[in-house]
Parts: structure tokens; sequence; C-alpha cells
């Protein structure tokens, strides 16, 4: 790969990875809204599923159009893993951005709520689970913005290495079709 084609690679990748995040931030913002509307909670769990498809078909358009159909599995794979960074950058720092300035302790809060209603108390009773899930509780109120970040980057980044390699395998094309 020259410098060039390496430059057009992450020029593609960056705007396709800006293109993810906004996916990703669509669906953190349903999960959000869905700790008090199952259809929202649902919505975000969609988004989630749909977003290697949505990468997949990114690749097929950079594939297309930038490599004139024709694309090996190791660009291809290039490709999917720098998108999945970006996109994950840009979902790190929005993320930040909620923790740190509007969140205000809403999420814990909410989820105090569900473990101490007469159901959750329920279930975790059932499962065993009552002392796990206050030692979660107390390590997630423990956690600052950053961490949130750097921990959703971190699985964006491993989602990207483990996707792209099927990913990239079903859009490889070594000749015009």
């Amino acid at each position: 790969m020259t410098s060039e084609e390496y430059i057009q690679l992450k020029a593609f990748a960056r705007q396709d990875g800006a293109l993810l995040s906004l996916l990703w931030i669509g669906s953190l913002i349903c999960y959000i809204q869905g700790l008090t509307s199952p259809m929202m909670g649902l919505l975000a769990v969609m988004l989630i599923v749909v977003s290697p498809f949505f990468a997949a078909n990114r690749l097929r358009h950079f594939r297309n159009y930038a490599r004139e159909g024709i694309i090996s599995f190791g660009r291809g794979y290039a490709y999917t893993v720098l998108t999945f960074f970006y996109g994950g950058l840009l979902l790190a720092a929005a993320i930040y951005v909620y923790f740190a300035f509007i969140d205000g302790g809403y999420l814990l809060a909410k989820f105090t709520e569900m473990m101490h209603s007469e159901e959750g108390r329920r279930a975790l009773q059932l499962y065993g689970m009552t002392e796990q899930m206050n030692e979660g509780l107390k390590q997630l109120g423990s956690m600052r913005p950053i961490d949130y970040a750097l921990n959703m980057l971190t699985i964006n980044i491993m989602m990207g290495f483990f996707l792209g390699i099927p990913i990239a395998a079903v859009m490889k094309a070594n000749s015009k079709s």
C-alpha cells in the first residue's frame, strides 16, 4: 500500500467512523431513555446490533467508490479496525461529556432504584446475586467519567479487531464484479 493509498484509507475510515459514532451515540441516548421506556431500550439494542452491518456497508462503499471495486482482505480489515477506532474515539468523548456534565448520578440512581424495587430484590435473591450487585453499584459509583469513556473506547477497539475479520472476509473482492 502506497502512502497515498494509506492516506485515502484513513480519510474514508475517519468519515465512516464519525458516522458509526453517530449510530453509537444514538444508541447511548436510547439506552438512557430506555431506563424509563422499554421501547427506547429495544431501539438501543437494535442500533448496536446493526452497527457491524453498517460498518460492512461503509466498507462496501469504500471498496466500490474509492478502490474501484477491488479490495484485499488486509486492506478491508485495516479499514474496518480504523473505522471502529475513530468511531470509538468520538463515542468515548460523548460518554465523557455525558458523565462529566449531564448525568449527575442519574444512571446510578436508576440502577439502584431497579435493584431495590420488589421485582429486582426478588430476582437478585433468586439468583443469589444481591452481594455482587451491591458491590457492582459501589464500584460504578466510584468511577470517574474518564473511566467510563476509556472502558467504552477499549470495548469498541476490541470489537473492531474481532468484527473486522468477518466483515473484511465478506467484503473482499479481487476483481470487479
